[in-house]
């Protein structure tokens, strides 16, 4: 029951299109069996890939987002079963209160803004919750039965869970600390360890998809993983290592960050009776106080020194402890009310959190109506002349999904789109001059020679900054300069110092690069948008790209005295401004 009633509001919530960030990347590695962006996640990327070849309705981005809330809502439902199983320890047997408040925790959990996210649209957080939910249940109920059947399960599952997402390795002091506080630091307990490696082995071993693969050259091979030395990097995100530990700065304000969006994953009430839990089970268990207090500590110990602005979902193990607590809380307060009144009202207020939770969240994360990503990219893609190249910076909401639409629905997979970015990595060359030969040929003395720099680099040698960034600059102006037979475009936030020598002529949402000085003329871009009434950050700024785009061509076009065309322009930008206001006022 409490499954379908979690899964039913994920489906009214789910994307019906390719979505933010990682989205179109995930979605067209597990479609074309590629490699995904550090850690590879090889386990996802099976599974989604068998999900959608599943006989469901929809196309692939809407089967594989199906999958997350199907990934999310069973993990809330283990989670369930995991706190039964906290509670048998208590040796309490399983009553009415038990079961109210274990079903209510999961519910404030399973509607809490970022556990709810990761359900809406295609994200290795939703394996990643079900595998820690799996895991801690499997744990507490072997220490209840000292099942070495289980034991051996649960050893499996968490090699497994660390080929979906590595920091299941946050659950590692929490449970070496029961572990041992149940076992006692003896021989016998480092034995019972030594017995679980196997099948722990036999769990991770999922990770040999990843040099296996990389040696069949798939069209998209993050990271290039096929020697030892690649391998590495990637298991370990090296790449990313640079915003971790980073600064003092930046961890006091990722902790003020998780402080105040506290009271947006759960009502003020909620979290008042988390603390009821916390303090009962300080005075009433010190051995699962401190096992809840160690997956709480160690995950916001790692999440706030992770400098990135998409944190939130580094968060949810602490947001599980918090669902703990209130799950401990909520017992203890029914256990202290007797009489079938009082009961009655303690459901009734307890429902009505339920849905204020549900209602209130429910507008954060809704997505069912959202197109703004994939218009977004289609309309950059589709105004586009044959055979363009494309330089952006945009990961969150073009590049990423360009991969989806143009590898897997084969939408202008004419036009080359180029990361920026990822050209500071060497893998990123080996996956072009698959993909794009013609070009890489072209600029092939400029790659080598910032290659060279770029392996100081990647093997902390000693290097010269001045030098491998005035490669890289002259390596992305020889792919400017010896395109110019095509049409070259950049997005808006291409720093001057790449394009030095080049007009920037406004034409749709792109920059073309021209260095002549007359007036270009342009087809009039066809910008449509379906209904995307969201105000989020990221929404919003597609919006202002959007406009900015079609206003920057106004003030072209009247640079070369052509009014009537800025008129049309500015009634373009105008029109879709008051279609974004109208969508969200009747949202």
């Amino acid at each position: 029951m409490l499954w379908l009633i979690v899964f039913s509001v994920y489906l009214r919530t789910l994307a019906p299109a390719v979505g933010f960030i990682d989205s179109g990347e995930l979605s067209a590695v597990a479609m074309t069996l590629g490699i995904a962006h550090p850690t590879g996640y090889p386990l996802f990327t099976l599974l989604c890939r068998v999900f959608s070849m599943l006989p469901i309705g929809g196309e692939e981005i809407v089967r594989l987002n199906l999958f997350s809330a199907l990934l999310t809502s069973i993990a809330a439902s283990v989670f369930f079963f995991f706190l039964l199983e906290l509670f048998k320890y208590f040796k309490k047997e399983k009553n009415n209160s038990i079961l109210f408040a274990s079903s209510f925790s999961v519910l404030i959990l399973a509607f809490s803004k970022s556990f709810w996210t990761q359900a809406v649209s295609i994200e290795v957080y939703s394996l990643h919750l079900l595998l820690i939910s799996l895991i801690l249940f499997l744990f507490v109920k072997a220490i209840n039965k000292n099942d070495k059947k289980i034991w051996v399960f649960f050893a499996f599952l968490v090699g497994l869970s660390f080929t979906n997402h590595l920091t299941t390795i946050l659950l590692a002091p929490a449970l070496m600390y029961w572990f041992f506080a149940e076992f006692g630091i003896t021989k016998n307990a480092f034995k019972k360890m030594l017995f679980l490696i196997p099948s722990f082995l036999a769990g991770i071993s999922v990770y040999l998809y990843l040099p296996i693969r990389a040696s069949q050259s798939p069209l998209l091979n993050w990271g290039n993983p096929q020697s030892i030395e690649k391998f590495w990097w990637h298991f370990t995100g090296k790449q990313f290592r640079v915003w971790m530990f980073s600064s003092g700065d930046a961890a006091r304000k990722q902790l003020n960050y998780f402080s105040e969006n506290l009271s947006n994953e759960f009502h003020f009430i909620i979290l008042i009776i988390a603390v009821v839990g916390f303090f009962i089970l300080l005075f009433s268990s010190r051995r699962i106080f401190v096992f809840t207090l160690l997956l709480f500590v160690s995950c916001v110990l790692y999440a706030i020194n992770y400098d990135i602005h998409d944190i939130d979902s580094y968060f949810l193990l602490a947001f599980i402890s918090l669902a703990i607590f209130v799950s401990i809380g909520t017992q203890k307060i029914l256990d202290n009310f007797e009489g079938k009144l009082v009961n009655t009202i303690a459901a009734v207020v307890m429902v009505g959190l339920v849905s204020v939770q549900l209602v209130t969240n429910y507008t954060k994360v809704d997505l069912s109506n959202n197109y703004l990503v994939e218009d977004y990219t289609n309309n950059i893609l589709l105004n586009l002349p044959k055979n363009s190249i494309v330089l952006s910076y945009q990961w969150d909401y073009f590049v990423s999904a360009s991969y989806y639409l143009q590898h897997v629905k084969n939408i202008r997979p004419d036009v080359i789109v180029l990361d920026k970015e990822l050209f500071r990595r060497s893998w990123y060359f080996s996956q072009l001059k698959k993909m794009h030969p013609t070009l890489m040929d072209k600029s092939k003395q400029e790659v080598e020679l910032f290659q060279q720099e770029l392996f100081k680099f990647e093997h902390e040698l000693p290097y010269d900054f001045s030098i491998i960034e005035g490669r890289y600059s002259q390596m992305l102006k020889s792919f400017i300069e010896k395109s110019e037979s095509v049409h070259f475009y950049i997005t808006p936030e291409i720093e001057l110092q790449y394009t030095i020598g080049y007009n920037k002529i406004p034409e749709g949402l792109l920059f073309r690069l021209m260095k002549d000085t007359a007036y270009s003329p342009a087809a009039f871009p066809k910008i449509q948008f379906r209904n995307s009434p969201n105000t989020d950050v990221y929404s919003l700024q597609i919006k202002k790209l959007t406009i900015d785009g079609m206003l920057r061509r106004e003030m072209y076009e009247k640079a070369y005295d052509r009014d009537s065309l800025a008129i049309l322009y500015n009634q373009k930008a105008l029109e879709i401004s008051s279609m974004f206001q109208s969508q969200v006022s009747k949202f």
